[in-house]
């Protein structure tokens, strides 16, 4: 880099001056990258536990819709399914965190009353009504899942992005600038030697 630089004191202003704002950038990256990543740890600990009430959830709509099957028989089961007035939706918008962009799920009609069921409170069944609220709860807790985990892998590309640049900045960038006002600064000094030299040459003649 050092011998594409004009050894001029214009330029070696200049250098200064990008060789400053360069590192108040490196300094702003650090603190990115140190805010980023401290906060994937801590959606990271909520995702465990997420992902733990995801899993207890599934065996327990598991065991109550294989109950309800195995007592009310798979027909009611399945004519209770269809009878459901209302399904899940599912809304993503975008959040931020840190600027960095990251989805937010929001989800409508996860969970269903007697009344939505469309079995009515006589034509109804106690065991259907527990796997039915077993599965709401299922499906709430798989929206909850799947933004964390969203949000997680869009923070870690993003601590990887930034973490390239930092080190591109302290291992090369910034090095090479230093290296390149070392070179003006030393050939400045040099060309002034010689021009004190030359001077009193000129003056002794």
């Amino acid at each position: 880099m050092a011998l594409d630089i004009k050894p001029t004191r214009s330029e070696l202003i200049n250098l200064k001056r990008r060789i400053k704002q360069t590192r108040s950038g490196y300094n702003l990256l650090k603190m990115k990258r140190d805010g980023l990543f401290h906060e994937f740890r801590k959606l990271l600990s909520e995702m465990i536990s997420a992902r733990e009430e995801l899993v207890a959830s599934y065996r327990i709509a598991v065991e109550a819709i294989s109950l309800a099957s195995a007592i009310e028989g798979g027909l009611s089961v399945k004519s209770a399914a269809i009878a459901n007035s209302s399904s899940p939706e599912v809304e993503v918008s975008r959040r931020n965190i840190m600027g960095v962009v990251v989805p937010k799920v929001v989800g409508q009609h996860l969970t269903t009353t007697i009344e939505n069921r469309g079995t009515g409170l006589i034509g109804g069944s106690s065991y259907i009504d527990e796997a039915a609220d077993a599965y709401s709860a299922l499906i709430e807790n798989i929206v909850k899942a799947a933004e964390m985990e969203a949000t997680l892998k869009r923070l870690l590309e993003e601590i990887e992005a930034t973490k390239r640049r930092v080190n591109a900045l302290e291992f090369k960038v910034i090095p090479e600038m230093e290296e390149a006002q070392s070179f003006i600064q030393l050939r400045l000094e040099e060309m002034e030697r010689e021009e004190t030299f030359r001077l009193k040459r000129f003056k002794n003649k």
